[in-house]
């Protein structure tokens, strides 16, 4: 049984189509792209205003959603913020955090994004003893993101030290394995698990996978580095976010946590580096040489007081430019994407920094090459995820084509599909409902005042 879907306009290879047909199989898997089509066939559902791709977040911290609008008040930096966190992530259990990511992974599919790489490190129980029956915590997220109707990429996190030489902390217990060895043999356990649970027979069908992820510099050795050359699959770390990070790579290992990385042999086209903030000629050479995907986060940037990374100046030496919302100041694709051209201009001074067809390819195919998966365009084989934005509200009226990403927000998303089915239509989930109701049912399970 097929489902079909007619889009006003859509953004197909990379230009503006009228009237474009999309045809899924019973996987969702998209069968049949036709443009030119000039109205919707008796048994396609219409779809005005302009249809994109699905949009894919790179890079989510589930539970940092519930740090919004509660980390503002007295200014502090990036380091007094993760105390907050880390105050949040001791509440968190199997249920309670099944409870928060149902709710923010509806929140994406509102705002824009079908698909998600969740960064996760909170593995144990608050001691560090592992959860049993095992994988307890990872289950729940992907139990989450299959009730909500969201790809997932679960970045299964190693996070051995608390900084560079350093034990974890009490409150990092239940992020650590031990070792690499502990590391890899949970991982390696986690992967065999979901594959047999989560089986992948079509592309619609990828909606859970496993990947990799090293937290930082800080949070593992050097010397273990080498072992992630291992793998299959992608890799991912939080590169060069703060300076200090930088000083005590630096001061540890003579050289930026860019070149630990490649001389560890990590640096492929396999690997995403998150935030690539405070980055050297060199760190931009070795990143762009390896077509590294990078992750930029301009919201959460912002809002922590990063800076702003050399996004134009990496993408020009060959690394690949994708999004994500990290810690969810915002949970809305067209912000995120209108942020790193935000950021370009006021950084260099300069507008058009990057091209409205390179911001959508950002969201869209960046975002799918550093997930590795079957999404970020409408074309035959790959799964039906898009979005339909209007074209008729009071923000985007008037827009020329694909200039519209650099004026609709979240609030003019009025239909986000995935694996071919309406997951949201007009800011309400189909199938959970009221999104705000969800985090009324989050806060209230971790007992913070919502």
């Amino acid at each position: 049984m097929s489902t079909r879907y007619w889009c006003e306009t859509a953004w197909v290879d990379g230009a503006v189509a009228n009237g474009v047909l999309l045809t899924a199989d019973d996987t969702g898997t998209l069968t049949a792209v036709e443009t030119g089509i000039d109205a919707a066939p008796s048994d396609a559902e219409a779809v005005p205003g302009f249809t994109l791709p699905g949009g894919v977040n790179a890079h989510s911290h589930a539970f940092h959603r519930m740090l919004r609008g509660r980390t503002h008040g007295d200014g502090g930096t990036f380091w007094t913020w993760r105390e907050v966190m880390y105050s949040v992530a001791a509440k968190l259990d199997p249920d309670t955090y099944e409870t928060v990511a149902r709710a923010v992974f509806a929140e994406m599919l509102a705002g824009g994004y079908t698909s998600v790489g969740e960064f996760h490190y909170v593995h144990h129980t608050p001691d560090g003893t592992p959860y049993d029956p095992a994988h307890a915590m990872e289950r729940a997220l992907a139990r989450a993101a299959a009730s909500a109707g969201i790809r997932i990429r679960l970045l299964d996190t190693c996070y051995l030290t608390g900084a560079i030489d350093a034990e974890l902390s009490a409150e990092q217990a239940r992020f650590g394995d031990g070792t690499i060895d502990g590391y890899m043999n949970r991982h390696a356990g986690l992967t065999e698990a979901f594959a047999e649970e989560f089986p992948v027979n079509a592309p619609g069908e990828s909606f859970v996978r496993v990947g990799a992820a090293i937290h930082s510099i800080r949070a593992v050795p050097a010397a273990n580095l080498p072992r992630f050359a291992e793998l299959t699959g992608p890799v991912h770390v939080h590169l060069s976010e703060q300076p200090a990070e930088n000083e005590a790579c630096q001061s540890a290992y003579g050289a930026s946590p860019t070149e630990v990385l490649g001389r560890s042999g990590v640096v492929t086209d396999r690997l995403s580096a998150v935030h690539a903030t405070h980055l050297s000629e060199e760190d931009i050479a070795i990143l762009g040489s390896s077509r590294a995907s990078i992750v930029m986060c301009p919201c959460t940037e912002a809002d922590l007081a990063d800076g702003i990374g050399p996004a134009r100046e990496l993408a020009d030496a060959g690394a690949v430019i994708s999004l994500g919302s990290d810690q969810h100041v915002v949970l809305d694709a067209l912000r995120e994407t209108q942020g790193l051209e935000a950021g370009e201009r006021l950084r260099s001074g300069q507008r058009g920094r990057f091209s409205p067809a390179e911001l959508i390819t950002a969201l869209t195919e960046g975002g799918a090459r550093s997930l590795d998966l079957p999404v970020g365009s409408l074309e035959v084989g790959k799964a039906c995820d898009f979005v339909a934005l209007r074209t008729d509200s009071m923000r985007t009226m008037g827009s020329l084509d694909e200039q519209i990403i650099l004026t609709a927000t979240s609030a003019d998303v009025r239909l986000t599909v995935s694996g071919g089915q309406v997951r949201v239509r007009d800011g309400a989930h189909v199938e959970l409902g009221d999104i705000s109701a969800l985090y009324a049912q989050a806060f209230a399970a971790l007992e913070m005042e919502g």
